[in-house]
């Protein structure tokens, strides 16, 4: 008889195959930086396939950067010595893995990578038609290896920060009654993730775990588009008036975590926080 042959971890070199098997490009960078850290979350990752497409398809940011800052909070969540620590490393983490994707792809937003609006059919059509479907599987092969670094660095800078430190993401997860582990999770969503003043991070928390909620019901299923996260969308965009980007629903751009803390202090986004987070 033949020796078992070890199977060989996947890892940042192989985000094209990853991605093919795993369907969707949130879960494919959740997955492979879970692996590099050595903690594989199975149910977390398929809950993530909801953000795929900039949030639901919605084409905001794109998802390889959602499952990144999934994979980078959890890691923080790991290394850390507090909750403020982790937080802020969190959102540092996300910062510096969002800057190496946008030096890549000259943006951050789904739609302008994939030229395709997910909401029609013709769109659709027209991108795997065109093949332009292969640059995002090109981009997880050749961007999973810069994902990686850029995030062991950021995670590395684990400097107490001097004043508390909040994230609107992890303020809705704890509404939500998430652990103590899926709220740091979500810390780098902050602010239109990574305070970056786009598609809202506190909406992307509260999707995800609701896609994890939905998870545990319903097994093997892909997640995108269940029942529990579109109604979520649908509320929040009751709310806000169909805006989605956190510029716009804040009025303001976050230059650091210090304004985003303290916004939150005075009371920024406890009515959206409030609806978001209703049973």
């Amino acid at each position: 008889m033949k020796p078992n042959t070890p199977t060989k971890r996947e890892g940042p070199n192989d985000g094209r195959k990853v991605f093919r098997k795993k369907g969707t490009c949130s879960r494919t960078f959740f997955y492979l930086l879970n692996r590099e850290f050595g903690h594989p979350k199975e149910l977390e990752e398929r809950a993530s396939d909801s953000l795929a497409g900039g949030i639901m398809q919605e084409g905001f940011q794109c998802g390889m950067l959602w499952g990144a800052s999934l994979a980078i909070g959890a890691e923080a969540y790991r290394k850390c010595e507090n909750h403020d620590q982790a937080i802020a490393v969190a959102i540092r983490a996300t910062q510096m893995v969002m800057k190496s994707f946008k030096n890549r792809e000259s943006t951050i937003h789904c739609r302008e990578i994939t030229h395709c609006d997910f909401s029609s059919k013709l769109s659709m059509a027209k991108y795997f038609i065109s093949g332009r479907f292969l640059h995002c599987f090109n981009l997880a092969q050749q961007w999973a290896p810069e994902a990686v670094q850029s995030a062991i660095e950021g995670l590395s800078d684990r400097e107490n920060p001097i004043e508390p430190c909040l994230s609107c993401a992890t303020e809705t997860a704890k509404k939500m009654g998430a652990s103590d582990e899926e709220t740091i999770m979500v810390a780098g969503f902050a602010g239109g993730l990574g305070l970056s003043g786009s598609g809202c991070g506190a909406l992307a928390a509260a999707i995800w775990l609701k896609s994890l909620k939905w998870c545990r019901e319903v097994p093997e299923k892909y997640s995108m588009d269940n029942p529990y996260a579109k109604e979520t969308l649908e509320r929040f965009y009751q709310i806000t008036g169909s805006k989605i980007l956190c510029s716009e629903i804040t009025g303001l751009h976050f230059k650091n975590i210090e304004e985003h803390t303290q916004y939150l202090n005075e009371s920024g986004c406890v009515r959206l926080i409030g609806h978001l987070t209703k049973a």
